[in-house]
C-alpha cells in the first residue's frame, strides 16, 4: 500500500490518542455529560453523565489526517464537507439535548432538512462535474441501471439512510467505532481498487479516528461520540459510496447499519400494529441481545466480527464486478 494511505490512519489515530486527554476533561468541566433514558436497559443507567460530543475529536483527526496527506480534490472536498456538515448537525442537536436540556434534541424535520440541503450540495458537485451519468452498479455483476432522474432521490435516501442508521448504531461503548473500521477499510480499498487513491486516503482516515476514538470509548467508555460523531462517521462513509459510485455496496458492508435501522422499523411497525408487541426485546437490535444476557462487550465485539465478514464479502463482490468486466 501506498505511504500516505498508512500515513492518514496513523495520523488520525495520534490526532485522537493526543486530543482525547484534553477534550474529555474540557467536555466534563462544561458538564456536557450524556443523559441516559430511563426506558433504556438498566445497566446503561450508570453511564449517566459520561461526557458525550467527543465526535468532536474525530472530526479534527479526520480533517487534519485527509489534509495532510492527500491532494485536496474536488472530490475530497465534497467528502470532506458531507462529512463536516453532518458532524455539524449531529452538534447542534448533542448542544440541544445536553446543554439546554432538551432531549429529543433536533425535531426529524429540522434535522431532514439540513440533511436535504447537505444532499443537494452533493447534488450540485455532481451536476458540475463532466461525465456524471446516473446509474447504479449491481453489485458482483457487470451490469448498471440508469436511475435518470430518480437518481437524486436515491442519493438523498442513501445519505439520510445511512447516517440515521450509523447512528442507530452507537449505543454501547465501542460499537460503532468497531464496526465502522471495517466498513471504512473496505472502502479505502474499494476507492484504490478503483483508481482513487485520494478516496482511500480519506477512507484510511475515517479508520484511524474510530481506532484512535476506541483509546476512549471501549468498555467503559469515557467519553461517547454523541451524534456528532455518528452522524459525521455515516456521512463520511456514504460520501465514498456516492463518490465511487458503489451504492448498493454499501448495503452490504454497512450491513450491521441496515440491520440495526431495520430492527427499530419493523419493531416500532409491528408495535403499532399489534397494538404493544414487540418482536424484540428492545431495538435497535444490539440492545435485543443485551436484554438477552449478553456482555455489553460481547455484542460489540460479535457485530464487529460481522462488520468484518460482510466488509470482506463486499470486496470479493467488488472483485466479480471486475471479472465481469466492469473495468475497474
Amino acid at each position: 500500500m501506498d505511504f500516505n494511505l498508512w500515513g492518514a490512519l496513523v495520523t488520525a489515530f495520534v490526532v485522537c490518542a493526543v486530543s482525547g486527554p484534553f477534550l474529555i476533561p474540557a467536555l466534563t468541566k462544561l458538564k456536557f455529560g450524556q443523559s441516559i433514558r430511563e426506558c433504556g436497559p438498566k445497566e446503561h443507567m450508570k453511564k449517566s453523565g459520561t461526557p458525550t460530543m467527543g465526535g468532536l475529536m474525530m472530526l479534527l483527526a479526520i480533517v487534519v489526517a485527509t489534509m495532510f496527506w492527500s491532494k485536496l480534490t474536488p472530490e475530497i472536498l465534497i467528502a470532506l464537507v458531507l462529512t463536516l456538515g453532518h458532524g455539524v448537525i449531529g452538534f447542534i442537536d448533542d448542544f440541544i439535548k445536553v446543554v439546554l436540556k432538551r432531549n429529543l434534541g433536533l425535531t426529524a424535520r429540522q434535522k431532514l432538512l439540513m440533511q436535504f440541503f447537505l444532499a443537494g450540495l452533493y447534488l450540485f458537485y455532481l451536476e458540475t462535474t463532466p461525465g456524471h451519468d446516473f446509474s447504479v452498479w449491481i453489485p458482483g455483476t457487470a451490469h448498471t441501471v440508469d436511475l435518470g432522474i430518480a437518481y437524486y432521490l436515491f442519493a438523498f435516501l442513501l445519505l439520510v439512510g445511512t447516517t440515521n442508521a450509523v447512528n442507530l448504531t452507537d449505543g454501547l461503548d465501542g460499537l460503532a467505532s468497531s464496526v465502522t473500521v471495517p466498513v471504512a477499510l473496505a472502502f479505502s480499498y474499494v476507492a484504490i481498487a478503483l483508481g482513487n487513491k485520494e478516496l482511500g486516503i480519506f477512507g484510511m482516515a475515517l479508520a484511524g479516528s474510530c481506532l484512535g476514538f476506541l483509546l476512549f470509548n471501549r468498555h467503559p467508555a469515557k467519553v461517547f461520540m454523541g451524534d456528532t460523531g455518528s452522524l459525521a462517521l455515516g456521512g463520511g462513509i456514504a460520501a465514498i459510496a456516492l463518490l465511487t459510485k458503489t451504492e448498493l455496496l454499501l448495503v452490504i458492508i454497512g450491513g450491521v447499519y441496515v440491520i440495526e435501522a431495520l430492527s427499530v422499523i419493523i419493531q416500532v411497525t409491528y408495535f403499532k400494529k399489534t397494538g404493544g408487541k414487540r418482536i424484540f426485546r428492545m431495538s435497535p437490535l444490539h440492545h435485543h441481545f443485551e436484554l438477552g444476557g449478553w456482555k455489553e462487550t460481547k455484542v460489540v465485539h460479535v457485530f464487529a466480527f460481522v462488520s468484518l465478514c460482510l466488509s470482506v464479502l463486499g470486496i470479493v463482490l467488488l472483485l466479480l464486478g471486475n471479472a465481469g468486466g466492469r473495468g475497474l
